[in-house]
């Protein structure tokens, strides 16, 4: 049975369809990777997935229950999500926002998860220090902590790496596969097709709303699909590390505004 589930979700936004017959799935020890332009709506079928976002149609399901028929201490014990949003309000101790990932429990337990998170980011020596006095780097970790601290049987992330340096870009997503490979399923948006080819199990492609591939990723990143969607003239190089995207963008050509492909790499 699937962690996560849309089955044909349609949903609007300020008159605007931005999920149109949206199915998709993660299993349990799955890192799946949502890929998309901006606006294909990878953020709304996250949120839809948490509850955050109605449904004009369709169902989305934690296990085998409709989101919105699940209470919040429920739902919270079965997914963890982390928005695009890195704000915090308060100065609070980076401890202490990790610990806030952890919906039950004594303080105790929730403080010794919350610091074993920390470690797991590398963001231990973090934990005293209050959240507005960190780089905005750092408060991304502490914020990933805050997720991994949670238990929750499946994890949401929308664009985790957006922003961070390629260091820790790999670290958050060595820390994502390695929480897939304990059994917790992943779901995670990102820009960085390399990325995703690198490190997920499985690429779900969105486009206008709509699902337009989902397969392993070199079946699901072909260079027509990248040519479509992403506007790029790419193909894939074998790197030391996995799958290297070498790519430029499409450019017009001289006649009659004909688009040619630009030579990968330019």
């Amino acid at each position: 049975m699937s962690a996560l589930q849309l089955i044909h979700a349609t949903a609007r936004l300020g008159g605007r369809t931005v999920l149109d017959g949206v199915s998709l799935s993660v299993a349990a020890g799955e890192l799946v990777a949502l890929v998309g332009p901006n606006g294909a709506g990878k953020s709304s079928a996250i949120r839809a997935l948490a509850g955050l976002l109605p449904l004009t149609s369709g169902q989305a399901r934690l296990g085998a229950d409709d989101v919105c028929s699940l209470t919040a201490e429920v739902r919270a014990s079965r997914v963890a999500y982390l928005p695009q949003e890195r704000r915090i309000a308060w100065n609070m101790p980076a401890l202490e926002v990790a610990a806030l990932g952890i919906p039950l429990g004594g303080r105790d337990d929730a403080l010794i998860r919350a610091r074993a998170a920390l470690a797991d980011v590398e963001a231990a020596h973090l934990a005293d220090r209050g959240v507005a006095e960190m780089s905005g780097g750092e408060r991304a970790r502490v914020l990933l902590a805050r997720v991994l601290s949670t238990g929750a049987e499946a994890l949401m992330l929308d664009e985790p790496i957006a922003g961070l340096d390629p260091d820790a870009q790999l670290l958050v997503l060595h820390a994502l596969a390695k929480r897939a490979g304990e059994g917790q399923a992943i779901l995670v948006s990102l820009h960085d097709l390399g990325l995703a080819a690198r490190f997920a199990d499985r690429v779900v492609a969105l486009d206008g709303g709509r699902v337009v591939a989902d397969a392993a990723p070199m079946a699901a990143l072909t260079p027509e699909l990248l040519a479509r969607v992403f506007s790029l003239s790419a193909r894939w190089v074998d790197g030391p590390d996995g799958p290297l995207l070498a790519s430029g963008r499409y450019s017009e050509g001289a006649a009659g505004g004909v688009v040619r492909p630009a030579s990968p790499g330019a």
